[in-house]
């Protein structure tokens, strides 16, 4: 596991298994609804990023953008709290390997995720 997954799971109180596939939807997510390059720069240079999305599987989010992200975590048994948690370390720990303007440029390119992290 990565430092980004112990993090996550340390901080969430919960599994790194679970840390790890939560970062991964998060991650999918990001990459499948945002339309900046942005995106692309953070996943690419997050140290785990890629091996949480691998663990996560393929996850499709079918067009029901941030409402389907919380059901594919609510199916991990994550509650509010745990996904707000997961977000702010997992935001924290891409802008110390990328930047905080970089990561700001991502979040905000996603529809409807700037609310939650």
């Amino acid at each position: 596991m990565s430092q980004l997954t112990d993090r996550v799971a340390a901080a969430a109180d919960i599994s790194p298994d679970t840390a790890n596939q939560a970062i991964g939807h998060i991650l999918a997510f990001m990459r499948e609804e945002g339309d900046d390059q942005a995106v692309g720069e953070m996943i690419s240079k997050t140290p785990g990023a890629h091996e949480s999305i691998a663990a996560a599987g393929d996850p499709s989010f079918g067009g029901g953008g941030i409402m389907a992200l919380g059901g594919k975590l609510m199916g991990l048994g994550l509650d509010m709290g745990q996904m707000r948690t997961i977000a702010v370390e997992m935001v924290a720990e891409a802008k110390a390997a990328v930047g905080e303007e970089t990561v700001d440029r991502a979040i905000s390119s996603v529809p409807g995720l700037a609310q939650f992290v």
